[in-house]
């Protein structure tokens, strides 16, 4: 792949200065400054027209003046008015990237700005922005006193502020960084494509993002995964507390703050959510450490009961659970320490504790299954030995794999020993509250790893929708220029997804209320039929919309009459379309639960479960995910809330048949991908108990809809593409699947390539490669829909589905081309399989937007140029490698 396109922005080889200065109190001043005093190696033009000369520097009136010579990097600090005539003159010079350092702008200023830099596809950051730095190369263009050391950790920031507090910190803590980035409004780059330069950059190893906002959530999310799937990401999200103002709530009482909802993008993205500035540093100096954990469970060594107080009540602050000691650990314990231990988890092995006994009681604790990480803490003593005991958990950690965490309290007496555990790479601390936090951000960090592998494939092993259907309802809905639906098109399109309903149909007058009730069987449920109703209140029970377990047919008209009356009297002017009747459900073992979607104004539709009925709007049990979901995403939402311990056996109740409701949760998550026109969904009550589980009440709000070319743009993580699955025939009659890969692919896919031929491997991969390693295989599965796509070939033998091809592309950074890539089975090629699969990968970039796609071939594998040639690909020997030909189309 060539450069980065973003290379000029943190790699210039030259650089103009616009509002350079040589008043001291100047932010102009102190740009120009950093970048002589950081000993940047490029050139340097400085450019304001009331200076001949700015700090011994010759100065440029305009970037005309400079005479023709390249300019990769503008930095501009000029006031806020001249700044789109600056952009300007930059296109037509050719400068494609710039740092806007001028604040102040009105709105009409800003999109000028904007306007003006795509019209040459110049790319910038800001505005308002403090600046960016790259200390390996010497670049620090940023308005601070301090400039940061070279080191590993990327630093990007919406508040400049923070940078220049970042800065002091790093000089006083001996931290360093790979790039610096102050984003400013964000008016065109934003985080997404920051964090692709990121990705790619190999010095940088882990990534700091502080955010007030996000802008672009897909883009944002896209970014951030492909990140988190290669580096440590660590994050601070300011305004966790926001008002009611900044929180989400549907129309029965379902509120959930953007907070929640920013909270599992983080956790969908595999990254770590810190609160605190000093936590961020923290977080990213543990991540880096060789630690991985594999779980939560703690156990906690100490020579003192008040620290491990102190760690213990920290560990139930964050949820972390102290390690079950097994029988055998325990009889091992009681072995090496006799009475004189503490005889549970946190292990206190009294405050005089010799090396030997932390070395026992670490090694023991190791050994355990239950504990997945251990915190050792200890206060120095006239019988301890700090350095000695540390020197033994230092040979200790070089054979374990499990994570230990040193807090060694105290000052001058483990002064060595800090010094130790940095040598060997072991986190230390010097407080338990510390090391406790230090664990938390590894297990975080492992479990929301687990949540960035979860790429919900098709429901294929479901009942197919019927979403022609759905879609025909909600066109209606809309044709009568109405946005809610009535209980029966809300309960329709429920049925159309295959969501177990209760059947319900609508009586205009009491003698049709009879005959339906008659012919469905008491007892009866009765509930007022109108939109209108149902965009005014929360509940239609509160307005006397609802009569329950209606007995008999006396009843029946006595009800219809009570609920017109009743609703007419609180909504003289609302539209009543008759009631609608249903039977009661009998579920003496069901739990009222509610399913639903709220859409976030930044992360669009937001999947929401907890409790049902008409408690929903003071239990406050409420938990949330973004679409798309699986089952391992539906189950852990479902144990988020308190009131999935109610789900389990209790009381003589059986437990509930949670595979019904993970199904509910699945069908949902579906509908969400598939109709775009959703607003609001409301399934309350689904009421479930051991058998199944059924929609008893149900509102939807839709909202008019156009369509774009990326059909799934209104989602912020892409969903599985079921809409690129197509079937096809060989001459020979063969049945042939293309479709989108999925991770459940990945026995098939390593079989596949395990069954190449090394010339056929060497082709593809231009390189020996015997097998897919565990982390190729995960890349090659588990891929983000919106950045890549992989088609598969699969057909049937035995019984069994077989890959026998695949083709991919990705896009490449500049979001306008991509590379490919194909390779057919040795015995399936021949069979214009390669051809069909390589036009459906085309027809799928161009529908994506996509203007080119591009590839490399190896010159001797003629087969591959025929297929080229035949699918009107432009082909080029490569001057500087001629064993290799590139290849390119016009999409």
């Amino acid at each position: 792949m060539s450069k980065h396109y973003l290379n000029p922005l943190f790699s210039p080889k030259s650089i103009a200065v616009f509002g350079a200065s040589n008043t001291e109190s100047s932010i102009g001043f102190f740009v120009f400054q950093n970048l002589l005093k950081s000993n940047y190696k490029g050139d340097l033009y400085p450019i304001n027209p009331k200076y001949e000369k700015i700090l011994d520097h010759v100065a440029y009136a305009s970037i005309k003046e400079i005479g023709g010579q390249p300019i990769d990097l503008a930095i501009i600090v000029t006031p806020a008015k001249i700044v789109p005539d600056i952009i300007e003159a930059c296109g037509e010079y050719g400068v494609k990237m710039a740092v806007i350092i001028s604040a102040a702008f009105s709105a009409k200023q800003e999109k000028k700005v904007v306007t003006n830099a795509k019209r040459y596809g110049l790319r910038f950051i800001g505005t308002n922005s403090s600046g960016i730095m790259h200390p390996r190369m010497g670049l620090n263009a940023m308005f601070t006193v301090d400039c940061a050391k070279p080191g590993n950790l990327a630093l990007v920031s919406q508040s400049g502020a923070l940078c220049s507090a970042v800065l002091d910190w790093s000089c006083f803590s001996d931290v360093g960084f790979s790039t610096i980035v102050s984003m400013g409004t964000s008016a065109d780059l934003d985080f997404g494509e920051i964090l692709d330069y990121l990705v790619s950059d190999p010095q940088t190893q882990g990534i700091l993002l502080y955010i007030e906002n996000v802008h672009q959530a897909r883009s944002f999310m896209s970014g951030l995964r492909a990140a988190a799937r290669i580096k440590p990401v660590v994050v601070i999200k300011t305004g966790r507390h926001g008002n009611t103002l900044n929180a989400v709530m549907s129309h029965s009482g379902t509120k959930i703050s953007h907070d929640d909802v920013f909270d599992v993008a983080l956790q969908r993205a595999g990254v770590v959510r810190v609160s605190t500035f000093g936590q961020l540093f923290s977080a990213a100096e543990t991540l880096a450490f060789r630690y991985k954990a594999q779980g939560n469970r703690l156990a906690i060594v100490t020579n003192g009961t008040g620290p491990s107080i102190m760690a213990v009540d920290r560990a139930t602050d964050l949820g972390i659970p102290l390690a079950q000691l097994s029988q055998k650990t325990l009889a091992s314990l009681n072995k090496e320490f006799s009475s004189t231990w503490s005889q549970n988890n946190p292990i206190d092995v009294i405050g005089d504790a010799p090396p030997e006994y932390y070395q026992k009681a670490v090694s023991i604790c190791l050994q355990d299954d239950n504990v997945n990480g251990v915190v050792i803490i200890l206060t120095p003593k006239a019988m301890s030995s700090p350095l000695e005991t540390a020197k033994v958990i230092v040979e200790i950690a070089e054979t374990s794999h499990k994570p230990l965490l040193a807090c060694w309290m105290g000052g001058k007496e483990v002064e060595e020993s800090h010094r130790l555990f940095v040598q060997a790479r072991i986190p230390e601390f010097h407080t338990p509250e510390a090391a406790v936090d230090a664990f938390y951000y590894l297990s975080a960090y492992h479990q929301n790893q687990q949540f960035l592998l979860q790429t919900p494939a098709s429901l294929g092993h479901l009942e197919k929708p019927d979403v022609e259907g759905a879609r025909m309802i909600i066109e209606n809905v809309l044709a009568q220029r109405r946005k809610v639906l009535t209980e029966m098109e809300s309960k329709a399109l429920l049925g159309a997804f295959r969501i177990p309903i209760i059947n319900t149909a609508i009586a205009h007058n009491a003698n049709e209320a009879l005959v339906l009730a008659e012919s469905m069987g008491f007892p009866i449920a009765m509930k007022v039929n109108s939109s209108d109703i149902l965009k005014d209140v929360l509940h239609k029970s509160d307005v006397g919309g609802v009569k329950l377990n209606l007995q008999n047919a006396r009843s029946i008209g006595e009800a219809f009459n009570s609920i017109i009356q009743q609703v007419q009297i609180k909504f003289p002017n609302a539209r009543i379309d008759g009631v609608t009747i249903e039977r009661m459900i009998r579920k003496p073992n069901g739990r009222e639960l509610m399913v639903g979607m709220i859409r976030d104004p930044i992360f669009g539709p937001v999947i929401t479960f907890g409790v049902g009925g008409t408690m929903i709007e003071v239990m406050d049990d409420i938990a949330v995910s973004l679409p798309p979901l699986n089952r391992y995403l539906a189950n852990t939402m479902i144990n988020k809330t308190r009131i999935a311990k109610l789900l389990d056996e209790f009381r003589q109740m059986p437990s509930v048949n949670r595979q019904a409701l993970e199904n509910v949760l699945l069908r949902v998550s579906e509908m969400v991908c598939e109709l775009p026109w959703l607003q609001e969904i409301d399934i309350n009550p689904l009421i479930i108990d051991e058998n199944d589980a059924v929609a008893v009440d149900a509102r939807i709000v839709i909202d008019y809809y156009t369509a774009v070319p990326d059909r799934y743009a209104f989602m912020a993580i892409h969903p599985y593409p079921t809409h690129l699955v197509t079937h096809w025939h060989l001459p020979d009659g063969t049945d042939i699947t293309i479709r989108p890969i999925r991770p459940e692919d990945a026995d098939s896919e390593k079989k596949f390539i395990h069954n190449l031929s090394d010339e056929a491997k060497y082709f593809r991969f231009m390189q020996t490669l015997p097998e897919l390693t565990p982390m190729m295989l995960v890349r090659f599965t588990q891929i983000d829909y919106d950045r890549e796509m992989a088609l598969v070939v699969v057909t049937e033998q035995d019984k069994q589905e077989i890959e026998v091809g695949a083709a991919r592309y990705s896009i490449n950074p500049d979001g306008e081309s991509c590379e490919f890539a194909l390779v057919i089975a040795d015995e399936w090629q021949h069979h214009g399989i390669a051809h069909r699969l390589m036009s459906c990968l085309i027809d799928t970039s161009r529908a994506r937007g996509l203007k080119f796609m591009q590839g490399e071939v190896l010159t001797n594998n003629h087969n591959m140029l025929k297929l080229m040639n035949k699918l009107e690909f432009v082909a080029v020997v490569d001057a500087e490698d001629r064993s290799v030909t590139l290849v390119t189309k016009h999409l």
